[in-house]
C-alpha cells in the first residue's frame, strides 16, 4: 500500500481524489483541508508521497511542502502539485524546487492512481 498525504482545502476534489485513490486498491489516503493540517499530522502518518494542492488560504502547496522538508523524516519524499493555474512557466517552477509532477485540474479520477504511480518513478 502506498500512503498517501492529499492536502486540498475543496471538500468536493478531496471526496473525488479519495474515490478514485481507494478504488484502484494500492493507496491508503489521509486528507488534510489546510497545509497547517497537514503539518500537524504529516509526522504521525509518515507518507509515501504528497499530492498537494497549490493555491490554499493560509499556506498554500508550496509553502506546505517547504515547511515539511524541513523535517528530515520528510524530505525525500515525493511530492505532486494540483494546480487549476497550470501555465508552463508554474509547472517548470514547482518541478525546478523538486516537484515529482505536476497535475492540471480538471483532473482525470480514474487516471489520478497511475498518474501518482508514475510521478512516484520520476522521483526515484
Amino acid at each position: 500500500m502506498i500512503k498517501l498525504l492529499h492536502v486540498e482545502d475543496d471538500p468536493d476534489i478531496r471526496e473525488i481524489a479519495l474515490m478514485a485513490l481507494e478504488l484502484s486498491g494500492e493507496f491508503e489516503v489521509l486528507q488534510c483541508s489546510s497545509g497547517e493540517e497537514a503539518l500537524a499530522q504529516v509526522e504521525s502518518y509518515t507518507p509515501d508521497v504528497f499530492l498537494l494542492d497549490m493555491m490554499m488560504p493560509g499556506l498554500n502547496g508550496r509553502q506546505t511542502l517547504d515547511k515539511m522538508r524541513e523535517k528530515p523524516t520528510l524530505a525525500k519524499v515525493p511530492a505532486i502539485f494540483m494546480t487549476a493555474r497550470a501555465q508552463h512557466s508554474e509547472i517548470e517552477e514547482l518541478m525546478r524546487t523538486g516537484a515529482a509532477d505536476v497535475i492540471s485540474k480538471p483532473f482525470d479520477p480514474m487516471a489520478l492512481p497511475e498518474l501518482i504511480k508514475q510521478a512516484m518513478q520520476k522521483s526515484v
